[in-house]
């Protein structure tokens, strides 16, 4: 018993030492001191020319909006550039023949009626698909044998883009956003024939929008496109070309967005993607590298003209491969977002310390990035915080401009934007402070994706942020129309 009594005080009193050795450490880890010690790098003058090309306080309209109507498609497009917003964010994918998508999932299951037009299978027009586009009967066969063996099913990546055009991109929003749903998200139908079918998206088609266009529609409200080309095995992302037709937007009011894109994992993609991606903006005429917009303005007369200036497109990842290869491409010469995520993956910010945030900016330097992306807390999403003040202030350290996401409610911008501070001063203010008006505010962000654009509009406006030449956005829309009449004018 006397043994027993021994091992239990030793161990007793070793758990004590341990928890004061653990106390005392913590009280020599400051994180708001620390953010002022650790080592970060700088971005360079050439990187910070290429890195105002982006307006401060930029809204980026996340999708488009998952609040207001189906994401990355026409509906969700149409109405941030209606709303004011600068850019329209989606994400980027590759079909099996090569089309460059706008969409967030790879599986398509979510956001679309899928499951019931293909179920788990090759879809049974592929045979068809092939010997219309060349092929004779026996190489259809062989082909489709191929494509059961190598099939992911709902992926984007395993379907043809002709076969992604055929299914509902709209229907789902209705169904799982009562409170928004709106029957002109839905396809025409009888009972409907006012509906617009809304389609799984191509980059061309988001950029069209931020143009100023629509899909061209036949009589039966389905969009009008073509392909040309021969199947070619060997060559399946570049054998076949779509003519994917647009026309001018009537309800347009003279807002032209910027297009914010990111880059997902790399086994999404083909190999080149973001070649391709380079290749597929000069194509459309925004790639700056090729086609620059020297001295255009970022806001024209009232209206956002982000879509026609050297900030026109800004890149962004959470992948760090994708980081590597975005920066071999475009060689910083084109504004990069870095996303940050706290978590366990490969590419994740494994250690949320000074040091090791610290470590993540100096890696984006390296790649050529001029953005930090981190997460925000709060409602609705409730993501990990990694825009805390010693985090902003690391960031701005650097000299990079900082764009978290996504925001959703007043009460996450006034937390970002730091009016919780109701004017005192904090111990950051040397870099993060901002007299707007005669205010200070500490403001922990120099842009804002988000999910309701007009709530971030409005807020920006109302609080000395927009339409201010202290920030260069003078000639920004001054006014935020109302939400629901701007669908109701657009048709929906």
């Amino acid at each position: 018993m006397s043994k027993c009594f021994i091992k239990v005080g030793l161990v007793s009193a070793l758990t004590v030492l341990a928890f004061t050795s653990c106390q005392e450490e913590q009280d020599f880890t400051n994180e708001n001191v620390d953010a002022t010690r650790v080592q970060v790098n700088t971005i360079s003058e050439e990187m910070a020319k290429v890195r105002d090309y982006v307006p401060m306080y930029a809204v980026m309209a996340h999708r488009g909006s998952t609040f207001w109507g189906p994401e990355e498609t026409e509906a969700a497009w149409r109405w941030a550039r209606e709303m004011g917003a600068d850019y329209l964010e989606s994400d980027l994918q590759c079909t099996k023949d090569g089309v460059i998508l706008a969409n967030h999932d790879e599986n398509l299951c979510r956001t679309t009626n899928i499951e019931n037009v293909y179920g788990e299978y090759v879809p049974q027009t592929r045979k068809q698909f092939y010997m219309d586009h060349g092929c004779t009967a026996a190489e259809a066969e062989e082909l489709y044998k191929k494509d059961v063996a190598s099939f992911r099913p709902y992926y984007a990546m395993s379907y043809m883009y002709d076969e992604l055009l055929a299914l509902d991109a709209g229907t789902w929003f209705n169904q799982s956003s009562l409170e928004q749903a709106r029957p002109n998200f839905e396809p025409a139908s009888p009972s409907n024939p006012m509906g617009q079918h809304q389609y799984v998206s191509a980059l061309s088609d988001q950029i069209a929008f931020a143009e100023g266009k629509i899909l061209k529609r036949n009589s039966q409200g389905e969009r009008i496109y073509s392909i040309t080309g021969k199947w070619d095995a060997n060559n399946p992302y570049d054998c076949l070309t779509y003519n994917l037709e647009y026309e001018p937007d009537p309800q347009d009011t003279g807002n032209r967005p910027g297009v914010y894109i990111e880059f997902k994992e790399s086994w999404l993609n083909p190999k080149d993607f973001e070649h391709r991606v380079y290749q597929e903006l000069d194509r459309l005429g925004w790639n700056i590298i090729t086609k620059p917009c020297d001295g255009v303005p970022n806001y024209k007369d009232g209206k956002v003209n982000v879509g026609n200036s050297n900030g026109k497109v800004v890149l962004q990842t959470f992948s760090l491969e994708s980081l590597r290869r975005t920066a071999d491409e475009f060689q910083g010469k084109i504004p990069m977002c870095f996303l940050l995520w706290e978590g366990k993956g490969a590419t994740d910010l494994k250690f949320n310390t000074p040091q090791g945030y610290a470590d993540f900016i100096n890696m984006a330097l390296e790649y050529k990035a001029h953005i930090i992306g981190p997460s925000i807390a709060g409602a609705p999403n409730n993501y990990g915080e990694l825009d805390a003040p010693w985090q902003a202030y690391l960031i701005a350290r650097s000299g990079m401009l900082n764009h978290p996401y996504s925001f959703d409610s007043y009460a996450q911008m006034g937390k970002y934007m730091g009016q919780y501070n109701f004017g005192n001063p904090t111990q950051f203010d040397d870099l993060l402070g901002v007299t707007v008006n005669g205010k200070l505010w500490t403001v922990y962000l120099d842009g804002l994706f988000t999910n309701r654009s007009e709530l971030t509009l409005r807020y920006l406006i109302e609080n000395g942020f927009r339409c201010n030449p202290q920030f260069g956005n003078e000639y920004a829309p001054a006014y935020v129309p109302d939400p629901l009449k701007t669908l109701e004018r657009l048709g929906y």
